[in-house]
């Protein structure tokens, strides 16, 4: 599909008189184009920019009106709300009705907001597709012209968060019918046996705003000061990841070692913060039995340079909290992490390595931590070392001449990394069988989010800034360049109340499918794609998962008719002892089944002079079945020698002949054992992911064994 068949699917209804005239601006282009015998001049060049113009002034206004008519009824709908709460609370009461009415309401609005946000998005790639024909088709250079005058009606930068945060809270007052849930935001309920499971999703810039939308409808916009105004920096979020130049911290991470730390200093909002945090997270193997740690203190800025260097006791550090009569266990354990920190740093030679930054947007009820989800956008990592000679720090716990301004113009690309992602964290903290809730498993489960199991920020920075001092890779860093965008999987998304008017034009009937998440056609062929196949990686959460290519998924009616073919149980028996017979005989890559709906690609291949590292959990029952394994050869190979010895002496010299062939494959089989042993635990030792099946040495034993059995039986016919 092309992206104005694409833009005419998914444009709103009630906008499209207001969106980008595409096709009449490529109509423009090649008319002018044709009455010049394919030449472009600067009477055409000058009347293209005026079209042009035109479009982003009708644009810019069309979404300043709107957004300003959401503020307006947000405001409305608020003073509606406080009416209905404050009557509810009153002795005459308010009827449900009236708090369904607000609640359909919000909704709209929220619909609203929505396709307002699809709005931008379609408009603004609707201007950045039509200039790059244009710089294309008439070899003019447009597009560094025409970019100031975007930014200068920047209608596609509006991030709509501090809508989403006062949607978010007058959701949740008539939700609640105006109880609303209050408490402590770190708290984590009454549950005493529970499971804590945290999972990570890339989100595609296009799907951010719609997916803080569904989100509020469940959870509120977790707020850490109500009273104050919500600003932009309120929800910026810094870190300063600390390592030596050896990277230690990094490879530990990276491979998951028992034990591996990570040491940051973190602060929220701007460099005026005063409070930072210095925190430490230590990887444990489940089999220990313990769980990862998170642990951290707050010191103040102006002491964290001397308590880096050891110059700053630690006892005063928590002074104030002895003072206001703290718990003194909580403050002996925070005194030893503050000591064991400043140790690590000093005698390992720890310093700012890389430099997080995002805005986070949290959803979580007060009070009960079972369901938290953060979604971290405008996500940057930047360099603080010094490997390369160059300090940027010049010496203080991090550089001073940045500070929250995103994307970090200022910077050179060689000392920022954009990441071109938001970051999806959802964590589950729920009784033990009990299933999360049914909208978080739509959720994961759409064609918002795609899951990135163990993804790190830290990872992902210094990888991607210090490529040149780091031997190992994350499993996802030959991934960026896949497309993430996926087709829609299940009717999930931003609906409006029954009976109000708007919405898509591929939203207004059931048949039709909304396709405006996907590449159009001329993405597809920049990146070499056939039609109907869409990158993406790996459904299930495994670090060493191929890139797929998604095929179109057959209809229903044409599964049930192929299963009721005349013979087709007998071939799909005889397709998986194919398959078998490759993946674990021949060791060929698995091939795509035309009739399957997912197809593998070739593994992805670390460049050239680096490593893919893939953590392998090693327990210590994978060492006990290696020596039970070594142990069971060594047990047939006694067997095999006792009937030999048995021949030997008391056989004539057929039974001789035999116990020759029984005692060469007895050794044979310990030979072999002792050496798979050996390899095998080497490779568990140094965590390899590799094959640990044996295919050759027990089909080769028996067929010895047989032939052994058989040169015996011919001896005595003989």
């Amino acid at each position: 599909m092309k992206f104005g068949q694409q833009l005419k699917l998914t444009l709103n209804k009630e906008y499209r008189f207001q969106y980008v005239e595409y096709d009449s601006l490529k109509f423009f282009i090649k008319e002018r184009l044709g009455n010049n015998n394919n030449q472009w001049n600067e009477e055409d060049e000058a009347a293209f920019v005026h079209e042009l113009e035109g479009e982003l002034d009708k644009v810019y206004t069309f979404q300043q009106v709107k957004a300003k008519e959401i503020e307006r009824r947000i405001r409305m709908t608020e003073a509606d709300v406080d009416k209905a709460v404050a009557a509810a609370q009153s002795e005459g009461g308010v009827g449900e009705d009236e708090f369904i009415e607000l609640e359909q309401e919000l909704s709209d609005i929220i619909a609203d907001v929505h396709d307002l946000a699809n709005f931008s998005t379609l408009n603004y790639t609707a201007f950045q597709k039509i200039i790059k024909k244009h710089d294309k088709q008439t070899h003019y250079r447009l597009k560094p012209i025409f970019a100031a005058r975007l930014n200068a009606k920047p209608f596609f930068k509006e991030n709509y968060d501090a809508q989403i945060v006062h949607l978010s809270k007058l959701y949740d007052v008539v939700r609640t019918r105006g109880n609303p849930v209050k408490g402590d935001s770190s708290a984590g309920g009454s549950q005493q046996n529970f499971v804590r499971q945290t999972t990570k999703y890339w989100v595609h810039p296009q799907n951010v705003t719609e997916l803080k939308l569904i989100i509020l409808k469940h959870l509120p916009v977790l707020v850490f000061n109500p009273n104050k105004e919500f600003s932009k920096a309120d929800s910026a979020i810094s870190s300063i990841y600390y390592d030596n130049e050896d990277l230690e911290l990094y490879t530990g991470r990276l491979e998951k070692s028992e034990g591996a730390e990570a040491i940051r200093m973190r602060w929220y909002g701007g460099m005026d913060a005063n409070t930072i945090f210095v925190e430490r997270k230590t990887h444990r193997e489940d089999w220990t039995g313990e769980k990862s740690v998170k642990a951290r203190f707050a010191i103040k800025e102006k002491n964290l340079n001397a308590y880096l260097k050891g110059e700053y006791p630690v006892e005063k550090v928590f002074e104030k909290m002895r003072a206001q009569g703290k718990d003194e266990k909580e403050i002996r354990q925070l005194e030893q992490l503050a000591r064991e920190v400043q140790y690590s740093v000093i005698t390992k030679k720890y310093r700012p390595v890389v430099r997080s930054f995002y805005n986070r947007t949290a959803f979580q009820l007060p009070g009960d931590a079972r369901v938290r989800i953060s979604l971290d956008t405008e996500l940057a990592m930047t360099r603080e070392d010094n490997f390369d000679g160059q300090d940027r720090t010049s010496g203080n716990w991090r550089r001073t001449d940045i500070g929250i301004d995103w994307p970090f113009s200022q910077l050179p690309d060689t000392e920022v990394e954009r990441f071109p992602y938001a970051v999806l964290e959802v964590k589950l903290q729920t009784q033990l069988g009990q299933e999360p809730p049914e909208w978080i498993r739509q959720l994961v489960a759409s064609h918002l989010v795609e899951p990135v199991p163990k993804f790190s920020k830290f990872i992902h920075g210094t990888a991607r800034l210090l490529y040149d001092h780091v031997e190992l890779l994350p499993f996802w860093y030959c991934q960026m360049d896949v497309d993430i965008r996926k087709p829609v999987s299940h009717r999930f998304g931003i609906e409006r109340p029954a009976g109000v008017g708007g919405g898509s034009e591929a939203n207004t009937t059931t048949e039709t499918t909304d396709d405006g998440n996907l590449m159009d056609e001329e993405e597809r062929l920049e990146r070499g794609l056939p039609e109907g196949r869409y990158p993406a990686l790996g459904e299930e959460e495994t670090e060493h998962t191929p890139l797929l290519e998604r095929r179109q998924h057959d209809s229903g009616r044409a599964a049930r008719e192929r299963r009721h073919r005349p013979g087709e149980g007998l071939r799909q028996w005889l397709d998986s002892v194919k398959t078998y017979v490759n993946e674990h005989i021949l060791r060929k890559e698995p091939e795509g089944d035309p009739r399957t709906a997912v197809t593998y690609a070739r593994t992805f291949r670390a460049p050239r002079g680096k490593k893919i590292a893939v953590p392998v959990r090693v327990e210590p029952k994978v060492q006990f079945a290696l020596e039970r394994t070594f142990l069971s050869w060594m047990e047939f190979s006694i067997l095999l020698g006792a009937i030999a010895a048995g021949l030997l002496n008391f056989g004539d010299s057929a039974g001789v002949t035999a116990a020759i062939g029984f005692t060469a494959v007895s050794a044979l089989a310990i030979v072999y054992s002792a050496v798979m042993f050996l390899w095998r635990a080497g490779a568990v030792r140094r965590r390899k992911a590799v094959d640990y099946d044996d295919w050759l040495g027990p089909g080769g034993l028996c067929f010895v064994l047989v032939l052994a059995v058989g040169v015996n039986f011919w001896l005595r016919l003989e």
